[in-house]
């Protein structure tokens, strides 16, 4: 079996619910949703808020992919950082997408306690540098984030991070109080039953074969149909083929994650003082966290040739054990897979095809934060206030180069990254 269906923690640990039927039918809705996860479900909820009828379908259950697969790491801002934006728009429109990535999480905890959802929300990020010139980086960033009126990074000296994370990884790093983490498959459940008490259709195991754009589009799976006003499309790195317009855009990476049995409460307080999560300061991360059990979770590694470990305990093992060799003795629990996609300039890709298909795609491994607001932004913009959704589409998106051969070039440009964190 697979890495990327073998069954996670969050699966494992998962809020019990009733499962959502597959669409049988030919229905008719306002707006039909494809993709139940942070992206969907947001979108959903917002254009049931506004009045309008949603029918939500998904390929598989409620959050399968990234979603319901990921770090659960809440982080601030955007993965390559301001500058590219600034670039793309100017400081002043860079300034107001900040802001829309702060409202960002503010939507997640406003949604988890309006909806009484239990997900582990915790608050706290620390990132660790592992030479001093990303200390300089680091302290850049926080300077940088400052000028954008965020004052929630503190830098953090050699011995203060080790006082907070037990290990020698590090010569130091910074915590940033704005950032959080949680289970986020229990919350993308809590945002599907919110959704169903507010009326929104959900359909799971309906995987949507073919979308008819049109004046009147047509979303058509194997067993049925949804005729719609408006579509949107929040499937990120699971687009496939449906939109052949925008597919080269992203491109799909493979992302794993593993965790330890349960290390109790002391030893766990003994590994990360705080709870917070915490990250590196590469270009390809490794991060880790206390789950609300008192495991480890550790992921990273990411994959960009589409082949994967055959023993993904074992093969990541070693990355746990270089930052905390004291859990020598410690057995994995879970191991598994998903999919995140990117973009070429790592900027989440926002835009409108004809004058009623929406989508978003390529969060580019900050999706726990964005896609909530990006799926209201579009929702925003179905229901004729643009502009916040409209801002986004100014960003420029070039498709990965090579064609047939974009993901050999991919590996080769990644190895190049690879090689820089090891060597600057």
């Amino acid at each position: 079996m697979s890495v990327l269906d073998a069954t996670s923690y969050y699966q494992a640990t998962a809020t019990p619910y009733a499962p959502f039927p597959a669409l049988e039918d030919a229905i008719e809705a306002d707006v039909a949703v494809v993709g139940a996860g942070f992206t969907g479900l947001s979108a959903a909820l917002e254009l049931r808020s506004r009045g309008l009828t949603v029918a939500l379908l998904d390929q598989g259950a409620i959050a399968w992919g990234a979603s319901g697969r990921n770090g659960g790491q809440i982080c601030t801002g955007f993965s390559p950082g301001l500058e590219p934006l600034e670039a793309a728009l100017g400081r002043e429109a860079a300034q107001v997408c900040f802001d829309i990535s702060e409202e960002a999480k503010i939507l997640i905890t406003e949604r988890i306690a309006r909806h009484g959802i239990e997900c582990d929300l915790k608050p706290g990020q620390l990132i660790g540098a592992a030479r001093k010139s990303q200390m300089d980086v680091l302290a850049h960033h926080r300077d940088h984030l400052a000028s954008y009126g965020y004052d929630k990074i503190g830098l953090l000296t050699n011995s203060e991070l080790e006082d907070r994370v037990d290990t020698k990884s590090y010569c130091g790093g910074f915590k940033d109080e704005g950032a959080a983490h949680f289970h986020p498959l229990n919350y993308a459940i809590g945002l599907a039953r919110a959704l169903k008490d507010e009326g929104g259709l959900i359909f799971e195991n309906s995987k949507v074969v073919e979308v008819r754009q049109g004046p009147r589009p047509v979303v058509v799976t194997a067993k049925g149909e949804v005729r719609a006003r408006f579509v949107v499309m929040a499937c990120n790195a699971y687009l496939d083929g449906l939109l052949p317009q925008i597919r080269s855009r992203v491109m799909p990476v493979a992302s794993y994650v593993v965790t330890t049995e349960p290390l109790g409460d002391n030893r766990a307080r003994a590994l990360i003082r705080d709870d917070d999560a915490v990250s590196d300061a590469n270009f390809v991360v490794d991060y880790f966290r206390l789950t609300g059990d008192k495991r480890l979770l550790f992921g990273g590694r990411a994959a960009y040739s589409g082949r994967h470990p055959k023993d993904l305990a074992r093969n990541m093992r070693p990355r746990i054990l270089r930052i905390f060799p004291q859990l020598s003795d410690v057995a994995m629990s879970h191991a598994w897979g998903g999919h995140i996609g990117i973009t070429y300039n790592r900027l989440p890709d926002v835009g409108r095809i004809g004058d009623n298909l929406y989508y978003v795609q390529g969060f580019s491994g900050q999706g726990v934060t964005l896609s909530g607001m990006l799926g209201k932004l579009m929702a925003e913009a179905i229901a004729g206030e643009a502009e916040r959704f409209e801002l986004f589409t100014r960003v420029r998106h070039l498709p990965f180069p090579g064609g047939p051969l974009r993901r050999p070039a991919l590996v080769l440009g990644m190895l190049y990254y690879r090689l820089r964190d090891m060597l600057a």
